[in-house]
């Protein structure tokens, strides 16, 4: 068996972990309300933006990849990987500290408020696995089979951070302040 492939194979049970727990204890701590603390009603813009910013690093990375800019894709990566993180940690705190908005609007826009925000919700915790797949192909130097999964993840990651800033947006108008 290839060296690489080997290696590869040591990250199968931490991605199989972290693909179930980070769901997992976002759905727990989704229910846990921290009490006695001031919402942190100032977080949605800035974890929407955090979605926005990333889609354009993935955009980037996607450019830089196809332009033979190897480093600076990594580079690219690796921060995409960090605002995903970082969009997460702001996303429980929100939710920890404030009651979840309700889309106020009616008739089709309704609908497809919650056919994206479905979409968005299934394909985010979907893209788990595939981001650590990705990146551990590109880590173990496992280049051909990272780049035939690169494929199906790259779609998917710039959905999710391209539908949560639409949610954000047609959400915004009905947070309290």
């Amino acid at each position: 068996m290839n060296q690489n492939l080997k290696t590869e194979q040591k990250y199968n049970k931490w991605i199989i972990v972290l693909s179930i727990v980070v769901p997992l204890v976002v759905a727990v701590l989704f229910g846990v309300k921290i009490p006695n603390v001031e919402p942190l009603m100032f977080l949605p813009p800035i974890y929407a933006t955090t979605n926005a910013i990333t889609a354009f690093v993935l955009v980037a990375a996607l450019w830089a990849i196809t332009n033979g800019k190897i480093k600076l894709h990594e580079k690219l990566m690796k921060f995409a990987i960090l605002l995903s993180v970082a969009f997460l940690l702001m996303y429980m705190a929100y939710h920890m500290t404030s009651d979840s908005t309700k889309y106020g609007g009616d008739g089709v826009m309704k609908y497809v408020y919650y056919v994206i925000l479905i979409l968005h919700i299934i394909l985010s915790v979907a893209v788990i696995p595939f981001v650590l797949i990705t990146y551990v192909r590109a880590i173990t130097n496992n280049i051909e089979r990272h780049k035939k999964i690169a494929r199906i993840t790259f779609p998917l990651w710039l959905f999710v951070a391209v539908s949560g800033v639409v949610v954000f947006i047609m959400i915004s108008p009905y947070y309290v302040s």
